[in-house]
C-alpha cells in the first residue's frame, strides 16, 4: 500500500497508471490521482478523490496528475502536489532519478486479463468542445519497435488480448521517421507477435481510417470485430461547429462498407447531446445516426462546457434540454444494444475470462456472464467458448462448453 494509483477516464489513462506505478515504485506512502478532464464531472470526481484520499490516509503524500491537473493546476492548489502529463511516467516526479518522454509506452498491469498499450499521445486537432489537447499537448507516436516489445511483454506474461490506445489513435505515425500509419503498425504487431490471439483498437476518428487500416479491420481475424468511432454528432452543421473533419454521409458510408465486408462487426460510438446551437432537427439527425451507423454500443455524453474552449463561448442550451436529449439518446442506444444481445442468444461466443473469473468479453465486445462455474480455480485470462442462453439487455449469460 506504499504506492496507490487511482485512475480516472480513458483507456490510455489506465495504461499510464501502470507506468506511474512503475515509476513511483519504492516511494514511501504515496497516493497518485491520475485525473481526467473530458467533462466538468470528471474534474469534480478528481477533486473528490483527493479529499477522500487525504481523509483515508492523512499521512500520505498526495500527487494529482492527468488532464485535469494539466489544464487547471490551480484547482488542486493546497490540496495536493501537481505533476504534468508529460512527467507522469517519469521516476523524477516521485524520486530523484528517471526517464522522460514516450521512450517506453505505458502498459497496463499483469493483473488484468487484457493489456492496454499506449501507442500515441496528444492531439493536433482542436475540436471546439475538447479540452484534452490543452492537457496532453501535440500528437506524439511511440516507435513501432517499442510498441512490439510492450505487446510481447504482455503476451509473455499470459495476456491473450491487447488493446492499442491513444488520445487520437488514428493520427499515429507522421512524427516518426518514414511516416508510418496505424495500419502499418498493426501489420507489424501481427507479424512480429504471432502468439498474440486478440488485438483490439480503442476509439478511432472515422475520417482517418485509410485503405490499409480498413482492410485490416474488415478482413483480419486476429483484429477483434469491434470498433469504437469518435462521431460526436449526426448533423453536418453541428459537426462543422464542433470542427470535426467528417460529414454525416462519410460516417454512414464507412460503416456500410465495413459491415459489407465483415457483417458481424460491432459498432460503438461517442455522441454528444445538446451541443450549443443544436435545434430539434439537428438532434433528430444524431438520434437517427444510431440506426444509420448500426451503433449498438453508444457512449452518450451530455454537452459539458469546458472553460477555455470555443464551444464554451457559443450560445448554450438550457441544461434541462441537454439532459433530456442525452437521456433520449441513451434510451435509444440501450434499446439497440438489447436487441443486438438478444440476437446472440443460442450462438457460441469465445470469451476472455476477466477479473472476477465469472465474466468477460466476447470477441465482439459483448459482456458475457457464466451461468455455471468453471472447473478450475484460476481461469482469469483464459479463453472459453460459451453457449449463450439468455440476455438481460445489458449482459449475455451462457454455459461454458
Amino acid at each position: 500500500m506504499s504506492v496507490e494509483v487511482i485512475n480516472f477516464g480513458c483507456r490510455l489513462n489506465i495504461a499510464e497508471g501502470e507506468a506511474i506505478r512503475a515509476a513511483a515504485a519504492g516511494a514511501d506512502d504515496l497516493i497518485v490521482i491520475n485525473s481526467c478532464a473530458v467533462t466538468a464531472e470528471a474534474t469534480r470526481q478528481a477533486r473528490q478523490a483527493v479529499r477522500r484520499a487525504a481523509k483515508r490516509r492523512p499521512d500520505a503524500r498526495i500527487i494529482v496528475t492527468g488532464c485535469a491537473a494539466e489544464v487547471d493546476p490551480a484547482m488542486f492548489a493546497g490540496m495536493a502536489e501537481v505533476v504534468g502529463n508529460r512527467a507522469k511516467g517519469q521516476a523524477t516526479s516521485y524520486h530523484a532519478l528517471g526517464t522522460n518522454g514516450l521512450s517506453r509506452p505505458a502498459l497496463s498491469g499483469a493483473d488484468h486479463a487484457r493489456a492496454f498499450v499506449e501507442v500515441q499521445n496528444g492531439c493536433d486537432h482542436r475540436c471546439t468542445f475538447c479540452i484534452i489537447p490543452y492537457g496532453r499537448g501535440e500528437s506524439r507516436s511511440v516507435p513501432a519497435g517499442l510498441v512490439i516489445d510492450a505487446v510481447k511483454q504482455a503476451v509473455d506474461r499470459g495476456q491473450q488480448e491487447v488493446i492499442l490506445t491513444g488520445v487520437d489513435l488514428t493520427s499515429y505515425g507522421p512524427d516518426l521517421p518514414g511516416n508510418p500509419t496505424l495500419g502499418m503498425l498493426v501489420e507489424r504487431i501481427l507479424t512480429h507477435v504471432p502468439e498474440l490471439k486478440r488485438l483490439r483498437l480503442s476509439s478511432m476518428d472515422s475520417v482517418e481510417i485509410d485503405d490499409r487500416l480498413f482492410d485490416l479491420i474488415s478482413g483480419e481475424a486476429r483484429i477483434m470485430p469491434h470498433i469504437h468511432l469518435s462521431l460526436q454528432s449526426g448533423d453536418d452543421m453541428i459537426l462543422k461547429r464542433m470542427k470535426r473533419r467528417h460529414s454525416r454521409v462519410e460516417a454512414v458510408e464507412l460503416v456500410k462498407r465495413l459491415k459489407a465486408k465483415r457483417p458481424a462487426l460491432t459498432i460503438g460510438a461517442d455522441i454528444i447531446a445538446g451541443f450549443p446551437t443544436e435545434d430539434e432537427a439537428m438532434f433528430a439527425n444524431s438520434l437517427a445516426l444510431l440506426d444509420d451507423c448500426d451503433i449498438v454500443l453508444g457512449h452518450i455524453f451530455p454537452f459539458s462546457p469546458r472553460t477555455g474552449t470555443p464551444a464554451a463561448r457559443m450560445p448554450q442550451l438550457a441544461r434541462a434540454t441537454v439532459k433530456a436529449r442525452a437521456e433520449t439518446l441513451r434510451t435509444r442506444a440501450s434499446e439497440r444494444k438489447a436487441s443486438w444481445l438478444q440476437s446472440l442468444i443460442e450462438t457460441r461466443q469465445k470469451t476472455l475470462i476477466e477479473l472476477d473469473q465469472k465474466s468477460g468479453h466476447a470477441e465482439n465486445f459483448a459482456s458475457v456472464r457464466l451461468e455455471t462455474p468453471l472447473p478450475l480455480s484460476n481461469m482469469r485470462g483464459t479463453m472459453v467458448d460459451v453457449q449463450i442462453t439468455a440476455s438481460d439487455g445489458h449482459t449475455l449469460t451462457g454455459i461454458p462448453v
